[in-house]
């Protein structure tokens, strides 16, 4: 009897892990089979390299897209990585128990709040902020950056607070019993352990800002041109395809499609980069 069921639930675990690999070899079909033909038609230079995206003269450049998408990320990395990882640190090893009850339920729901709520917040209270602080309308590239690296923080808190976690205790007190101090011992022995972990928390982050749509088209602005300045507005490329897929036909519609593709080939980029980190961390 308990031999069945073992061979049950291997076939059950099977079946949903060739479910997953199903899904996402679907997904590459579909977004290369519709993407791949609209950059031959258009010419993968003028695609990717053309700096004006007017779909009513079938000019179709989605430049401004790639480089707003990549300096709205990378000030959300500017602005949630290193909170995120001192805020691990802190509640890992500095935390007391009465203040940790509630930190992590609080770091907890932070997770749990949809995109459009925390986009709700930009333009309500960082985007008036902005607009006082720098001018303008306060819908920007800054403005944007600055909602992603609060959106990001849930993720990288708690992936790094569990590698910090899972570090033996015996790195932490073979520091100690060096003579190093609470801190040094938590900074150069227990971290360096948990680097591996702490990287993977931030490579998730960024895959969560990189394919953030709806805080974005809130509060980035959305305009189709290129970045102009930290506090000028910008489109990404998740904003682009949400904003212009409901109304898009024949060549403009395939063009959103690509748009994905290229998203997509910027979100593998991002993992096998993650792999070759965390195999050399690991060494």
């Amino acid at each position: 009897m308990n031999h069945l069921k073992e061979k049950s639930m291997r076939m059950v675990f099977m079946i949903s892990a060739c479910a997953s690999i199903l899904s996402v070899a679907m997904i590459c079909i579909f977004l290369f089979a519709n993407g791949i033909p609209a950059i031959g038609k258009i010419g993968i230079f003028d695609f990717l390299l053309g700096e004006k995206w007017k779909p009513g003269n079938d000019i179709y450049g989605i430049l401004p897209m790639i480089l707003g998408s990549i300096y709205v990320t990378a000030g959300a990395i500017v602005v949630g990585v290193p909170i995120g990882i001192l805020t691990a640190i802190f509640m890992s090893r500095f935390c007391p128990r009465s203040l940790y009850r509630i930190m992590k339920p609080a770091i907890d729901l932070l997770a749990g709040i949809p995109s459009v709520v925390y986009g709700f917040f930009g333009m309500v209270v960082i985007v008036p902020v902005m607009s006082k602080l720098f001018g303008g309308s306060g819908k920007s590239m800054a403005t944007a950056s600055v909602l992603l690296g609060i959106m990001i923080l849930p993720t990288i808190i708690g992936v790094s607070e569990s590698a910090i976690n899972a570090v033996p205790s015996s790195y932490y007190e073979g520091a100690l019993a060096l003579g190093a101090s609470h801190e040094r011992s938590v900074f150069f022995a227990t971290l360096p352990a948990a680097k591996s972990g702490i990287l993977a928390g931030v490579i998730l982050g960024v895959g969560r800002a990189i394919g953030e749509t709806m805080a974005v088209i809130m509060v980035a602005g959305n305009q189709a041109r290129m970045p102009k300045g930290l506090f000028e507005g910008v489109r990404t490329m998740t904003a682009n395809i949400v904003l212009e897929m409901g109304y898009a036909t024949d060549l403009h519609r395939e063009a959103l499609i690509a748009t994905a593709v290229v998203l997509f080939v910027f979100i593998l980029i991002i993992n096998l980069s993650f792999s070759i980190l965390s195999r050399k961390a690991e060494a």
